[in-house]
Order: C-alpha cells, then structure tokens, then sequence
C-alpha cells in the first residue's frame, strides 16, 4: 500500500502502454489499496497536485518462473571439461552449490537477484521454491525457514511475491525416492498444502501462494492427484516443470506411454489455474489440448538456451490463444526484455525468417507489442491475479522509461516498444513502482546488498568445486545405470 509521502496519489504521463497499445496524456490514480483507482487518457495537462512523469508509462511484468538461488550460480557453469554438457550435467553441478546455502544466505542472494529484477522491469516474481531443508536434509525448526528468507528478501525492496512451495518425491520415474544429493527438496502433497496455507495466513504485504509440482519425473502419479484434491477449491496458481527437456519426454512416454503434457491432459488435470513452464517439446494436439483447458504456458528463452533444452513452438502456443507468460528461471538474465527478444530470435533461427510472432493479419504488426501483450496478460495469470496493467482494479506498478537512453534516441513515438525490445540493452527505467510506491530510491541500498551477496557467494563457494565433482560422478553413475536399465527394458520388449 502507499506509505504516506512515498508517493503521489495521481501521476501524468506524455504516454502510456494502456489495453490496446499506446495512448498519449494519461491520468492515473492510485487509491488508498495500492491500486489503480482511474486511468484517463486524453487528459492535456496535469492536473493540480499530479507529479508530471519525464517519460512514458508501461507495467511491470510478471516473471513467473524463479528459482532465486540459482543466481548463486549464474555464469559459473560455462566451462566444459569432459567431451558433453547438458541440463543434465548442468544439473549436478547445480546441486553442489544448493547443498551448501543457508537461510542468511538464501537471503542475500535472493535481496541481490531481486533489485536486478526490478531494474530489469520485473514487479512480481512467482518463485517456484523447492530448496527446503536444512543442509543434511532435516527439517528446519520452522519448515519454512528458507521460503520466510525469500519473502523477508522481497518485502525488503517492495517487490511483489507469489511463492510456490513444491511437491518433490523422488528421483525420477519408477524410483522409489530422492537421491543423496536432492535431500533438501523433498515435500509430499500434505505438506505443500500445509505451506502454502501458511503463507496465505502469515498476510504480508506484496506476498500470495500458489502451488508447484516439480515435474512428472519427479512426483508420483498419486501424489500430483492427492495435491489436487486438497487444492479442490483453491483459487491461486498451480505451476508444474515440464517437457523441458527430450529425455524427460522419452523417460515419460516409457513411464506412461504417453507424452508429459498429453498425459496431464489424459488425466484431466489442467484447468486455468495451471502453468505450464517450459513445455519446450510439444505436439500440435498436446497444445489444443491445453487451450481448451484454459492452462498457460511459462516460457524461459534465456534459461531454455543456457541449458540446451531446445526452442518451443512460438507459433502453435500463440495461435492457440493459451495464456503465455515469461520466466528467467536460472537467471543468467534478468531483464524482461532479452527474454521477449530471445523468444522471436530463436523462432526466427529455427525458421528462417523475421518477425515470427507478428500478427498483421490480426492487426498485430508489431513483433515486440504482441509479445509484451502476451506476456502481460500471461502474468497476471500466472500469479493468479484477474487483472495487470495500467488499468483501474490492477495493482498500481508502472515503468517510467528514459527515452534518453541511447537505443531510445531519435525512435518515433508509435515504435518505442520495438526499441526497447529490440535494440541494444541499457538502463531503461528512470523509475520503477510497485503497488503505488516508487521502489529503488534508496541510494545506499544497492551497495548494502551487494556486500551481504558478495559475502555469500565467497562463503558458498568455498570448496564448491571439489563437491561439483563428486556430484558429477554420482549423476555420470546413475545415467550410466539408467542406458544399462532402459537397454535392458527394451531388450525385454
């Protein structure tokens, strides 16, 4: 909510990204709830008492796929040593670093990864969170220690927060349970639904909870059902891993004898509250099978090309109408607009050819502005809200852009968006809201964080490496046990 003097009640804007594109000399309002009581455009000058904005006006997005400890480790696995790399191996060494962090830790990095969103035009963060446990895989006092670390992160920088505690079971299809070095994630459906209520009761500000399932490979059947009936009439998000990657896909068509998003389907489980992130590998009736649902799709192009996963079908999910939001997932970036970039370019790789998600036809010619309007809608979606943007009802969060930042110079009005989505990177916003509040204003605060991250990553880091190698033994052991099993299987057949 608006703290006295944190900010005006009305702002007045040259222009602004309203529903349906740009309108010039808007009026907006914030009421005393943190949201937008009246947007009016067409209003010449500002009126008495408004703050007259030096920029244009667009929402802050949704991100709607984080796992904020992974900022420890973004940049830190670009380095080969062996003849292949893959999520898989990615994964491993991944591990090595989520065994080590503690709650202060979590904390710090999290602080660190979240001014970057904000500065990168992310207002809400859907925090899909299954680190839990302490690091031999206990409980901690409170089972919620490391999601309270998360939250206390966010609160601090205002920034808004749909945590989503995860069901985790087991170490992929047909296994009996987690391995060694997953034992800090495991959650059964009571658990998640315990979590989630307690979230929802603890009424922080700027804090709501959805649901997540980890994937398929790695809840049960019974499981993801079990949470579905708890969560019967449950009216916030439900966000699931899957069809990342193609051995997920083989692993489930031999699990089930269906593909991971088909089966979902097969069991009636998707409706408007599911997400479905990734879903890298699909099929034409796997994705007509989601938009008569009403569930929606979570794409993450940075984190997707990192990992090698492969690129989604752009063109299918957009000509489905299904709900389409973005994520930056692992974070090796944190601006909304490399993700909108990478998820045209890798389509135009892929296809040879430009501007692949304009819709001229629909009266859509504007790569960046159907994107963005995709995404916006998508968001809300994702974290469960009915309503996003710059519209009365919505949450008052905005985007002052600097349209004196070099990519902007010289750019027409009507193509600004193509700009900032298209051109070189740089800073952007002169200032960045978030429920009626102007956040980022603290001059010290940056370099604060900063320092506690710092201080994080030298303790996490230290000895990471060698445990990074015993790690990708144990994942080189069991993938090697699991060609020996599926060549077995299939002998058998």
């Amino acid at each position: 909510m608006p703290e006295a003097g944190a900010a005006p009640t009305r702002l007045w804007a040259p222009a602004a990204w309203l529903p349906g594109g740009w309108q010039q000399q808007v009026l907006l309002t914030v009421g005393s709830d943190g949201c937008w009581a009246e947007v009016s455009a067409g209003i010449a000058q500002p009126s008495e008492g408004a703050q007259a904005l030096a920029g244009p006006l667009l929402p802050g997005l949704v991100n709607a796929h984080s796992h904020a400890f992974q900022r420890a480790f973004a940049g830190l696995a670009e380095q080969r040593d062996s003849e292949r790399d893959d999520f898989w191996s990615w994964r491993a060494r991944m591990y090595a670093v989520a065994l080590r962090i503690t709650p202060s830790q979590l904390r710090a990095i999290a602080a660190q990864l979240y001014l970057e969103l904000l500065r990168g035009g992310y207002t809400q963060v859907c925090e899909f969170h299954y680190l839990q446990h302490d690091i031999d895989g206990s409980a901690y006092a409170d089972p919620l220690a490391m999601g309270w670390a998360l939250a206390d992160a966010a609160q601090d920088l205002g920034l808004g927060l749909t945590m989503m505690p995860v069901l985790y079971q087991r170490a992929g299809f047909g296994q009996p349970g987690l391995r060694e070095d997953q034992r800090r994630f495991a959650m059964g459906a009571q658990d998640v639904w315990a979590a989630a209520g307690r979230i929802t009761a603890s009424a922080r500000p700027l804090l709501n909870a959805g649901l997540a399932i980890h994937s398929l490979r790695a809840a049960a059947p019974a499981a993801i059902h079990a949470l579905r009936r708890l969560a019967q009439h449950f009216d916030g998000p439900i966000h699931l891993h899957v069809a990342e990657q193609t051995a997920e896909v083989d692993d489930c068509v031999a699990a089930t004898g269906m593909r991971p998003i088909a089966w979902l389907a097969h069991e009636h489980l998707l409706d408007t509250r599911w997400q479905l992130v990734h879903a890298t590998h699909s099929e034409p009736a796997e994705i007509e099978a989601v938009a008569r649902s009403g569930a929606g799709v979570v794409v993450c192009p940075s984190t997707e090309a990192n990992l090698g996963d492969g690129l989604c079908d752009l063109s299918g999910w957009l000509g489905a109408g299904s709900p389409l939001s973005i994520g930056s997932d692992s974070h090796v970036t944190r601006d909304w607009r490399e993700e909108l970039r990478w998820l045209d370019y890798g389509a135009r790789l892929h296809l040879r050819a430009r501007n692949v998600a304009a819709a001229p036809a629909q009266g859509q010619p504007s790569t960046a502005q159907r994107l963005f309007s995709r995404a916006l809608a998508g968001g809300a979606a994702a974290m469960g809200q009915t309503r996003w943007g710059l519209v009365a009802g919505a949450r008052a969060d905005a985007l002052v852009v600097d349209t004196r930042q070099d990519q902007l110079l010289g750019i027409p009005a009507d193509r600004l968006l193509d700009a900032l989505v298209f051109s070189s990177p740089a800073p952007t916003w002169r200032d960045v809201m978030v429920a009626g509040r102007w956040v980022l204003r603290d001059p010290g605060q940056a370099e604060r964080i900063a320092q506690r991250f710092e201080q994080a990553m030298a303790e996490i880091w230290v000895d990471t490496e060698r445990q990074t190698e015993a790690a990708s033994s144990v994942e080189d052991s069991q993938r090697q046990r699991g060609s020996r099993v599926g060549a077995r299987n299939q002998a058998a057949t």
